[in-house]
């Protein structure tokens, strides 16, 4: 049972860390950004899951001078699922004019975000 928990704990540290990933979009001179986290409830996972964005959005603004960032709806990046069924997701998403979150219930992690944004410059 010990070594249960001392594993569990282990993945759920190597899941809480933000991932970022850039994906070409069909428009020229855009970017489609998102960020994963996870947490104990959903405000974590947001919180989390919006900061990994900024980063990201901020690294990319990086030399590019001015850019445009608009909400986009991401494609869920699960840790340790190939998808998410419509049953696991925690409603309402969240939208604002710079991002687009969507929120599921995780495999090891209560609650799993993504957030995604449109970048362009």
């Amino acid at each position: 049972m010990r070594s249960f928990l001392c594993v569990s704990a282990c993945a759920f540290v190597l899941a809480g860390l933000c991932v970022t990933v850039t994906v070409p979009a069909n428009a020229g001179g855009c970017n489609k950004l998102v960020g994963t986290a996870d947490g104990w409830d959903k405000s974590d996972a947001l919180s989390g899951s919006q900061a990994a964005l900024a980063e990201a959005v901020a690294d990319f603004k990086k030399g590019k001078g001015a850019v445009t960032v608009t909400a986009m709806r991401a494609t869920p990046q699960p840790y340790w699922r190939d998808s998410v069924s419509a049953d696991l997701y925690v409603k309402p998403d969240v939208v604002t004019p710079r991002s687009y979150t969507v929120c599921w219930h995780g495999v090891i992690s209560p609650v799993v975000c993504t957030s995604g944004a449109k970048v362009c410059w």
